[in-house]
């Protein structure tokens, strides 16, 4: 497999200026006590089927239509991975707290080992993201590497340090919509030199309504793509969480690594992507701030 390569991230310095939507009610919910959170690869990747209502979802991708979007450009820089579609981005911490406190994710992502999580989860980071992806639209392979931004300073007294270690992605699309393609599709390490092992086969997250994905990013995060949009749109929302860190204060910036090119992509319809759960650990020592 070619080096992977770095592409360009979301940034958020401009984000705090801008005025929040006055999103949508977060009803109806199903409730906490139907809802399971599967493994899909331990360790690395995690669903939560129905997180959200198909009810919910319509009502997200109506309102979030009327956002004004912004088209990524199509053609990247030397490195970096390709990835066209449109998206909206704001700071919004209320709004990241209720999507938190007020479905079903922190009682789901607390009943887990803390472990696997990196250290206590603390909540999502405000940084909220949306993504649709039109007819063509795609995103091409690429790891999201730790530098950064994936360490950040929570308000309080005193502060609190936190580190963001997996993704959420939250599916308000797909074929049941009309949203045909747009697959993520995740590719484990190739066996080692000289090893007889077969090549791992893709692991292939099909669009579900609703559907939440966690998945491992920084050192951990396994190579992935957002295939093509064929038909319709996929809408996304991308959250980071975050986890109380017991690390240096210092900023990371958030990067994106490409991978090697597929001869075949699938189109997919809007995917709605607000920005990702982000993780952290306790800082040890009490003047770290």
């Amino acid at each position: 497999m070619p080096p992977k390569k770095k592409g360009k991230a979301d940034g958020t310095a401009a984000q705090g200026t801008k005025p929040a939507p006055d999103w949508p009610a977060l009803t109806p919910l199903i409730p906490e006590m139907d809802l399971t959170l599967e493994d899909v690869m331990p360790g690395q990747i995690v669903t939560i089927p129905n997180f959200w209502t198909a009810t919910l979802c319509k009502a997200y991708v109506s309102f979030l239509s009327s956002l004004p979007l912004t088209t990524t450009p199509g053609k990247p820089k030397k490195g970096d991975a390709v990835r066209v579609n449109d998206r909206f981005q704001v700071d919004d911490p209320a709004f990241a707290e209720r999507l938190w406190s007020q479905t079903s994710l922190k009682s789901l992502v607390e009943a887990q080992p803390k472990e696997l999580w990196g250290g206590d989860v603390v909540g999502l980071n405000p940084n909220i993201r949306i993504y649709r992806y039109s007819k063509g639209q795609f995103f091409d392979q690429h790891c999201e590497q730790h530098d950064d931004s994936n360490n950040v300073t929570l308000s309080g007294t005193p502060p609190m340090q936190a580190r963001t270690t997996w993704t959420l992605l939250l599916y308000l699309t797909s074929p049941a919509t009309g949203c045909i393609g747009g697959e993520t599709v995740f590719y484990p390490d190739s066996p080692k030199k000289k090893s007889r092992d077969a090549l791992p086969e893709p692991i292939v997250a099909s669009l579900e309504v609703g559907l939440a994905l966690l998945h491992r990013h920084g050192a951990d995060c396994m190579l992935h793509e957002g295939r093509e949009v064929l038909e319709g749109e996929k809408w996304v929302c991308v959250h980071v969480l975050e986890d109380k860190a017991s690390i240096p204060l210092h900023l990371e910036k958030h990067q994106i690594f490409k991978g090697r090119e597929l001869g075949t992509r699938i189109a997919a319809d809007k995917l709605f992507s607000i920005s990702g759960l982000v993780e952290g650990l306790r800082a040890e020592a009490n003047g770290a701030f």
